[in-house]
């Protein structure tokens, strides 16, 4: 039951970080900071966080599907 409710926060987190990307024309990064970059860098200090954050929120929600998955063979 934990994973299931982990699975569903991290799936709103998710699209709600997805959502915050730096599309071809702007994002929702923008209103937070994100459309502020330096001439000398490649990306905002905001952005390159932004990419970490979604990273891990990814892994992690790849790994409560694994355990779900695996929970539910062995119940099964």
């Amino acid at each position: 039951m934990g994973f299931s409710i982990a699975l569903i926060v991290f799936s709103l987190l998710l699209m709600l970080l997805v959502l915050m990307h730096k599309g071809k024309g702007g994002g929702l990064s923008d209103m937070f900071g994100g459309g502020m970059q330096s001439s000398v860098g490649g990306s905002s200090v905001a952005e390159r966080n932004l990419d970490r954050i979604t990273i891990v929120v990814g892994l992690l929600w790849i790994a409560c599907i694994v355990v779900l998955a695996l929970l539910m063979k062995l119940d099964g």
